[in-house]
């Protein structure tokens, strides 16, 4: 393994945890209805957990208001069944073919709840790229002592790793200041 392959792995690594929190944030509710709050529920169908996105089509009508319908309307039950499972905190109103979800305006109690939550992602998904920061200095660390890198190269590599941690922190304070003022504002 070269220090393009040591690189390439603690990337790939840093991209992969501010993926997993980029989806973790769309279902953060927001006050404000969106897809994205309820795309990610699994809903038992015929046995198998699926996707609920796979099950219906989702629209927004209002801002405060998320209907949902069934290609399947037989499934109604167990939709209405993984919504009330998740941690959505809104209540499904059914009328046979719909679901529709009426999204509340937040507290401010609740707000800051919020705003805790996201920073408590954000550190975590920031420990993971600091943890991926600290395999490929490790792996550059041993390389040069098997002496497959030299020591400029193995500088290189770990000064190239740090550029790639202050860059996927920015991006994962940037994702958390926007989230948190979404949080705010609505």
């Amino acid at each position: 393994m070269v220090s393009d392959d040591i690189l390439m792995e603690a990337e790939e690594h840093m991209d992969a945890a501010v993926d997993y929190l980029r989806k973790e944030f769309r279902g953060i509710r927001t006050g404000r209805a969106s897809i994205g709050l309820v795309d990610h529920i699994k809903v038992d169908y015929y046995g198998s957990p699926t996707d609920l996105r796979q099950l219906v089509s989702i629209a927004t009508p209002e801002a405060n208001l998320i209907v949902i319908k069934p290609f399947d309307p037989s499934s109604i039950k167990d939709i209405e069944k993984a919504i009330y499972a998740s941690d959505l905190g809104v209540t499904p109103v059914t009328d046979g073919k719909l679901i529709r979800l009426q999204v509340p305006a937040l507290s401010m109690e609740r707000r800051e709840q919020l705003s805790a939550q996201l920073k408590k992602m954000a550190e975590a998904c920031r420990v993971t790229i600091r943890n991926a920061r600290r395999e490929g200095n490790k792996e550059a660390d041993r390389q040069q002592k098997a002496s497959e890198l030299t020591e400029d190269d193995c500088k290189r590599c770990k000064d190239e790793i740090q550029k790639f941690t202050r860059q996927y922190e920015d991006k994962v304070n940037e994702m958390l200041d926007t989230k948190t003022k979404e949080i705010r504002e609505t």
